[in-house]
């Protein structure tokens, strides 16, 4: 199917007569600019049908045949912007008057030839296609070739140009490549431009009086396509070198018969010098580009020529480069804030579609020694915070990460995993849409901006990563579009048969975009340079792969049986990927949202688990539903044995365990709108309930040993549902009528209404924070573990947690307990033994007489009992730590380091013994503790002022 063509075709409909557009006319039906109109819009048919708000205009004029010229007001500015009136059923209309040339503040001895205009919605979520109103009794149309075409030639072929006008004697100019080469004066024109040797670009300009038309079109001749080696070591892409005025472009491009490039370094213009020449031996076409100039921006697209293609696919195809690392895009780009992109580069005037950004002479990012020798935590104590850009702050940008950070630390997490930031199509997106992999999306900030919080983030002990769609891409995408099917020749469409990247029909069920056939070679090297820059380039710690089960050749769209079945070219595809991240960086995190059986995922989880470092793939664990029953205080289905990595016959802590994530409901909205209604404390219809229980959940989801992941703002018991709509409703999926809101922007309530200073909200956050903190600081939430329940009852459940080798008097014993029902409970801990425990989230000691004495814990509540106090952070939200020290790795097996200087640093155990002492250390200083024991010790740091900070230390 077409992806998402409504929205593409900004900027293109202008060549269609205003009478394809059946919702939009005028009265009267000709009018001139010295006059009135009124435009009459007809709202049935058009994407604001369903809508029964106001309606504005975004509207301007062409002028100099520059469309989009002296617009009213600014997108969605309300107060700026015309509304129109309401006249009946599904009818509005717009005056424009006493002239057009007032009311648009044009000067009278410009000519106005169209009026440019798209409707909206009071909100700007919802917008018809554009509309052009031409405007004059005087009209001039173009009817050979067609306008803004390209056609293809031979050397020595012609092409025959002819027009027509409605005014009568009109003076004809026609240019080619800027230089008249015919003129006449009449109601019509033909003229035949022969012997054609070199490609031109035409103008045919219509003049009456101060009134021009101007009608472009091109012809591209075969440049008999050269056969020359090219150099040895350049790659698909940009290739830059230690010359700043040079550049080599290359294109794999298999069954394509030429490809010029294109670009404002010859003026979108290419004569038979930017024809590509191709690599005898790899088949692959290139180009040098000289005299560049060192730092400025030139962009550029290939021009693909196949004489013949397949059946519906088109001859031509222009496409910026599969390998772009920044692309500029009509479609997106207007929309983008100044704020998040200052200095955002322009997309050229004239062209159509995406276009490749090439710079030589780039200033190298200046990485922080923090990230340069950033050593990741461990897979088994990661805590992931999963973020969508887009709802995260009001300003959806990098620079609100930046400027959170210590919202980050002070709730311990140690990972960030963004959603797709690369270049997907639209702005307010999920990113899943994905159409360049190696592109950073431009619409939360620059490639700087980016780095500087990969950079931030390092600089306080968190890792970054990425989620990656590589699954699939959608229709933008080069690799689509050069081998695609257009049987309305629209300029956008499916694979065809003969694409060596795409299937042409989806080999699997879950089928999204345009379906990447991995077992093509061309894929393999396309998915290892992506991986290989997002890991050297930005730093990346880990990848998130998203929709696994996507990644085989073995079924068909419709056979879920198949898709989720064990398959053996899935197993191998995911390994050899994977096998990609570690060549590059051998303690990169890989992660499969993959969903599957336990026989297959085992496969990728116990990959490579013995090597040093030890690697596994971390596989997704969503228990949604089983928290979600706790949540609700149900106890159906809410057995959650399958958190831990060893019901699914892992050898390794490799499952990343979570409650929550960004593609299912709000458990705490799950709770308030649907949970029990009985007992002393109903959490159905009780939102303070439904948050006080996230607690609880956070202590049976977190604290299962293994790597686990937080949905942005559950550490602040968020409690709208996923369909959420923009103007703060919830729009299903059953009773959405227009399409539900799952995929819409979310309120900001997180800031706006302050959660962080809710006293109900705060403690979740302060609780969260506390067990992270034990579980990344001790070594016990990170060892043997089991999960019951008391009186197998699955609203009281246990998790037992305990390490044989860790001393006595450290934590090596941890009984973690629940309530989930709605009244107070007494449950039975059956502790390991009997003596002094302690609540570790206040130190409270509890005597233990009998292992199996009941303890009474309120309805919604948890306790976690140690056989030691632990040291806790005790952050409550805002109470953010002042100290910029940070040690890394932390846990560490031998080595660490600080980001500062220091007069002196000691190493203490647990009991106070002091056991290492260092003085006038640095940034380089590289601290040996191979030879401790494990355990917790204590760092004390002494500055050249002798300030002190005291940082907390495991050595595995």
């Amino acid at each position: 199917m077409k992806k998402n063509v409504q929205q593409l075709l900004l900027g293109l409909l202008w060549l269609l007569p205003l009478c394809g557009f059946s919702q939009v006319t005028t009265s009267p039906t000709t009018f001139e600019a010295t006059g009135m109109v009124t435009i009459n819009l007809n709202k049935a048919g058009t994407p604001l049908a369903a809508y029964t708000g106001d309606i504005y205009a975004h509207i301007g004029v062409t002028t100099n045949n520059a469309n989009w010229q002296s617009v009213i007001g600014t997108w969605g500015n309300n107060a700026t912007q015309k509304k129109l009136t309401f006249v009946s059923g599904t009818t509005y209309k717009l005056d424009i008057a006493p002239s057009l040339y007032t009311y648009f503040g044009v000067p009278t001895t410009t000519s106005i030839t169209k009026i440019c205009v798209v409707f909206r919605t009071a909100d700007a979520s919802k917008q018809t296609t554009d509309y052009f109103i031409p405007v004059g009794a005087f009209q001039a149309s173009l009817t050979s070739p067609v306008l803004n075409s390209t056609t293809l030639l031979t050397q020595g072929q012609s092409i025959s140009v002819a027009a027509t006008n409605t005014g009568g004697a009109a003076n004809y100019t026609l240019l080619a490549n800027g230089v008249s080469i015919n003129t006449s004066t009449g109601a019509t024109y033909a003229f035949t431009d022969s012997n054609i040797m070199t490609n031109k670009s035409y103008e045919l300009q219509v003049n009456i009086g101060i009134v021009t038309f101007s009608f472009k079109f091109l012809v591209l001749v075969d440049p008999l396509t050269q056969s020359v080696a090219m150099a040895n070591g350049v790659q698909d892409g940009i290739n830059y070198g230690s010359d700043p005025t040079k550049a080599t472009l290359v294109l794999t491009a298999p069954g394509k018969d030429y490809v010029y490039v294109s670009g404002s370094f010859n003026s979108w213009n290419p004569d038979a010098s930017y024809a590509m020449k191709k690599d005898p031996t790899s088949g692959k076409f290139w180009l040098d580009l000289t005299n560049l100039v060192a730092g400025q921006q030139y962009t550029y697209q290939y021009w693909v020529v196949d004489q013949t293609p397949t059946t519906n696919s088109p001859k031509l195809v222009k496409t910026g480069d599969p390998y772009s690392t920044l692309v500029l895009s009509p479609f997106d780009d207007p929309y983008i804030p100044s704020a998040s992109y200052p200095n955002l580069p322009t997309f050229p005037a004239g062209q159509e579609r995406e276009v490749t950004v090439l710079q030589t002479g780039q200033t190298a990012y200046p990485w922080s020694n923090a990230t340069l020798n950033f050593n990741k935590p461990s897979k088994e104590n990661l805590v992931i915070y999963e973020v969508l850009i887009r709802d995260f702050d009001s300003g959806k940008s990098y620079q609100n990460l930046i400027d959170r950070i210590d919202y980050f630390k002070s709730l311990k997490i140690n990972a960030i995993e963004l959603m797709p930031v690369m270049e997907y199509e639209g702005n307010e997106s999920w990113g899943y849409n994905t159409s360049f992999h190696m592109a950073l999306d431009k619409y939360y900030g620059t490639e700087d901006k980016f780095k500087e919080f990969i950079d931030k983030c390092h600089q306080n002990g968190i890792a970054v990563i990425l989620d990656i769609a590589l699954n699939h891409a959608f229709g933008r995408n080069p690799m689509v579009r050069m081998w695609m099917k257009d049987a309305d020749a629209d300029g956008w469409g499916d694979p065809a048969s003969d694409n060596p990247y795409f299937n042409e029909f989806s080999k699997h069920s879950y089928g999204v975009g345009s379906d990447f056939n991995h077992s093509s070679a061309l894929t393999k090297y396309y998915v290892k340079r992506v991986v290989q820059h997002w890991i050297n380039d930005f730093k990346i710690d880990g990848f998130r792969w998203d929709l696994t089960k996507g990644f085989t050749q073995a079924c068909s769209s419709g056979n879920d049986a198949c898709t989720n079945s064990y398959l053996q070219d899935r197993v191998d595809i995911l390994k050899t990927y994977a096998d990609y991240s570690w060549a590059e960086d051998p303690t990169h995190y890989v992660i499969f949202e993959h969903l599957g059986i336990d026989s297959e995922e085992q496969q990728w989880a116990n990959y490579r688990i013995s090597e040093t470092p030890s690697k596994g793939v971390m596989m997704w664990g969503e228990l949604y539903d089983t928290y979600k029953q706790l949540e609700m205080g149900y106890s159906s289905n809410a057995n959650f044995t399958r958190m831990g990595h060893v019901s699914r016959g892992f050898s390794a802590q490799r499952l990343i365990g979570y409650a929550e994530s960004h593609d299912k409901d709000r458990v705490a909205y799950q709770g308030k709108t649907f949970g029990a209604t009985t007992g002393g404390s109903p959490v159905g219809g009780n939102t303070i309930n439904a948050i006080k229980r996230m607690s609880a959940l956070g202590a049976v989801s977190l604290l299962v040993p293994g790597p686990k992941m937080i949905w942005h703002f559950a550490e602040l018991g968020m409690d709208d549902s996923i369909y959420t709509c923009t103007d703060n409703t919830v729009n299903t999926e059953t009773d959405a009528t227009t399409g539900d809101c799952k995929l819409a922007t979310k309120p900001q309530k997180q800031w706006t209404q302050n959660y962080p200073a809710d006293p109900n909200r705060s403690v979740v956050y302060s609780n969260y924070s506390r067990m992270i903190d034990m579980k990344t600081s001790n070594l016990v939430f990170s060892s043997s573990y089991a999960i019951s329940s008391s009186g197998g009852n699955l609203l009281y459940p246990r998790i037992y947690l305990w390490n044989d080798n860790i001393p006595s008097n450290q934590l090596k014993n941890v009984v973690v307990l629940a309530n989930f029902s709605t009244d107070t409970a007494i449950v039975t801990p059956d502790f390991p033994y009997v003596g002094t425990w302690y609540n570790l989230m206040d130190n409270s000691s509890l005597n233990v007489t009998s292992t199996s004495a009941g303890i009474s814990i309120e309805a919604g509540g948890f306790r976690i009992f140690g056989n030691v106090t632990a040291t806790l952070s005790n952050n409550e939200v805002g109470a953010l730590t002042s100290s910029l020290i940070q040690l890394y790795p932390n846990p560490t097996e031998s080595t660490f380091q600080l980001n500062v200087d220091a007069n002196q640093v000691d190493i203490y155990s647990i009991t106070g013994q002091l056991v290492r002492s260092y003085q006038q250390t640095n940034t380089s200083t590289v601290f040996s503790i191979s030879d401790l024991n494990s355990g917790l010790y204590l760092v004390r740091v002494t500055d050249s002022n002798q300030a002190q900070n005291t940082l907390k230390l495991v050595k595995k």
